[in-house]
C-alpha cells in the first residue's frame, strides 16, 4: 500500500495546526488580507468559524477563488479602494528560507498576493515543514507576463540562467491568471542572492511581478512533527 495518503493527511495536519495559530492573531476591527492556496484556505476556514462565535472583520481577497470561498463561509468583505490599509494578511508559501524571503505564486495569485502583503502591518506565512528550505530555488519562480512580451521575457530570463516554461493546464491550454496574464514558471537552481534577482526580474519590460518575496513576512507559523514553529524575520 502506498504511504501517499498518510503523507498527505501529515502535511494537511501540519498546515491546518500552522493556519489555527496564526488565526489566533485576528482580532475584533481588523482588515484582514485573505490568502490563496491549500494553508490559506485552512485559515479562512478557521477565520470563518471565529466569525461565526462573534468575531468583527472583514477580509480583502487575494485571488477569485479566495473571494468565492470567503463569500461562501460568511466572511464579510471590502476592497482595497475602501480599506488601503490593511491590519494582518495571512497568506502560505512555496518555499521560506531562515531570513522569510519567500518563493509565492505556485496556484498562481502572487501578484495580488504581493499587493496585498505590501499593504499590511503584519504579513504572516502559513505552512507546512516541507516549505522550510536553507536557500530558494528548489521550487521554480513564477514570473508573471504580457502575453505581448512574453517571448522577450523568457529569452532575457533564459539569460540569466534559468530554464523557462509557459504554465499551462493539464489539459494544454495555457494559463491565465485573475488580472489576464501568463505566467512563466522559471528554474534558477539555489538563489544566492534573492534580492539581486528581484531587481534584475523588475528591469525586464514586460514583466508584470514575480513570487520572490523579499523582506515582506514578519512572521512564519510552520506545522512540525505535532506542533508549531514560528519563525521571525
Amino acid at each position: 500500500m502506498s504511504a501517499q495518503p498518510d503523507t498527505q493527511r501529515s502535511r494537511d495536519s501540519e498546515k491546518q495546526a500552522a493556519a489555527r495559530a496564526a488565526v489566533q492573531l485576528v482580532e475584533s476591527g481588523n482588515i484582514v488580507g485573505l490568502g490563496s492556496g491549500s494553508t490559506a484556505t485552512f485559515a479562512i476556514q478557521f477565520l470563518a468559524d471565529r466569525v461565526r462565535t462573534g468575531l468583527k472583520i472583514v477580509g480583502i481577497p487575494t485571488s477569485q477563488a479566495t473571494k468565492q470561498l470567503a463569500e461562501q463561509l460568511g466572511i464579510p468583505l471590502t476592497t482595497l479602494d475602501e480599506n488601503p490599509v490593511i491590519d494582518i494578511d495571512i497568506d502560505g508559501a512555496d518555499e521560506i528560507d531562515p531570513r522569510l524571503n519567500l518563493i509565492k505564486g505556485g496556484g498562481g495569485a502572487m501578484l495580488r498576493e504581493k499587493v496585498i502583503a505590501s499593504a499590511s502591518k503584519r504579513f504572516v506565512v502559513v505552512a507546512e515543514s516541507t516549505k522550510l528550505v536553507a536557500h530558494l530555488g528548489r521550487f521554480p519562480l513564477p514570473v508573471e507576463v504580457i502575453s505581448f512580451a512574453e517571448a522577450l521575457v523568457q529569452r532575457r530570463i533564459e539569460a540569466l540562467g534559468a530554464q523557462v516554461t509557459l504554465r499551462k493546464h493539464k489539459d494544454g491550454s495555457i494559463y491565465v491568471t485573475d488580472e489576464g496574464h501568463h505566467i512563466l514558471d522559471c528554474n534558477f537552481g539555489q538563489i544566492a542572492d534573492p534580492a539581486a534577482l528581484n531587481a534584475k526580474l523588475h528591469e525586464i519590460p514586460g514583466v508584470v511581478e514575480h513570487g520572490l518575496f523579499i523582506g515582506l513576512a514578519e512572521t512564519a507559523f510552520v506545522g512540525k512533527d505535532g506542533s508549531v514553529v514560528q519563525v521571525k524575520r
